[in-house]
């Protein structure tokens, strides 16, 4: 698990994006609650819910985060003690500084296909400075919250986001996500100038990866979204990419033979800032022979696109077979001939 970001998600959270508002709700089904409109008892339960949970965190106490966690995630735990064991450096001896609070609230007898939230005050143009914004697919009718604490005071600063789920007079946990705010070693203001100086040289596809690093390092969440955030994406446009595997995997030709690309991202290695390719293989158990194979991708992946030596440290090229087994090897670039 790298430092860039590390993400868990409970049952509630499969895939979110977002949008919380202040007073109003989608077709009488969702509303968010800020700060200011929580009465004085909620606004106290959530602040002392997630410096209760704060503590376990720093205490590495994994076992009473479990014992607090709402079943779908107390069931498949092994994010969360993987989170807490990667940041106990981090989070050893730090204090929380707790952020106000979004409560979401779902109406109605079934999940919402696409909960989409705004919190706080939204102008004529969208987002304000104050405002925020969720989207959580599949989220069941009930009372939910987003708590983000900043923790400072251990080695490293980070931001843990509490994802709690009302069930009775308690808050049970149902999502952990620990984020550093840097990706080796660089803030998002960093990230943003190099995706320009990148764009401004025609490098679009190191742009756009800087661009999402930069992104990332906005928020505490992925799945939140602000002011800063939305004036991002409508920058992003202009190197937005066609040729990536997002829609499934793209050809990547070597020679007499195709790769299927199936993935392309970056990801931090500790002070080195790395880019990821995964591609379909029908057999990764000869070892050897799949390194050969991932040297050969990675050669090819430089061929086709060489503005990746001036954005990366290095390649990790990942053959994955049909039953999801993988094997992974890295290069620095100068060792990509």
């Amino acid at each position: 698990m790298n430092n860039r970001l590390i993400q868990f998600r409970a049952f509630l959270l499969a895939s979110l994006l977002g949008l919380v508002l202040g007073c109003a709700a989608f077709a009488h089904a969702q509303t968010c609650l800020t700060a200011d409109d929580m009465d004085q008892p909620t606004l106290t339960a959530l602040q002392n819910t997630a410096k209760r949970y704060f503590d376990m965190a720093v205490r590495n106490d994994a076992a009473s985060l479990k014992q607090n966690a709402i079943t779908a995630l107390a069931d498949d735990f092994s994010g969360v003690e993987t989170a807490l064991k990667d940041n106990q450096p981090d989070l050893k001896g730090a204090q929380p500084s707790i952020r106000p609070p979004s409560l979401l609230k779902v109406e109605g007898k079934a999940p919402l296909e696409r909960g989409e939230f705004l919190c706080g005050v939204f102008g004529a143009n969208g987002q304000t400075a104050n405002s925020a914004e969720f989207v959580i697919p599949n989220l069941a009718p009930g009372n939910y919250a987003v708590v983000i604490a900043d923790a400072t005071g251990g080695l490293e600063s980070r931001t843990i986001t509490f994802v709690l789920e009302q069930q009775g007079t308690e808050w049970k946990l149902g999502g952990f996500y620990v984020r550093n705010p840097e990706i080796a070693g660089h803030d998002s203001k960093w990230f943003l100038e190099k995706a320009r100086a990148f764009k401004a040289k025609g490098q679009t596809h190191n742009a756009w990866f800087y661009y999402l690093a930069g992104r990332d390092l906005l928020v505490p969440v992925n799945f939140m979204y602000t002011q800063a955030t939305d004036k991002l994406y409508d920058e992003m446009q202009a190197v937005k990419l066609t040729d990536l595997p997002t829609e499934g995997p793209v050809d990547l030709t070597s020679g007499s033979k195709t790769y299927k690309i199936t993935a392309l991202f970056p990801a931090p290695q500790g002070k080195d800032f790395d880019l990821v390719v995964k591609y379909q293989w029908p057999d990764v158990s000869n070892y050897s022979k799949t390194f050969d194979e991932n040297a050969e991708v990675m050669k090819a992946l430089l061929a086709k696109y060489p503005e990746f030596r001036d954005g990366f440290d290095g390649l990790v090229a990942r053959a994955v077979e049909p039953s999801g087994r993988d094997y992974g090897s890295m290069l620095s670039m100068k060792d990509i001939k």
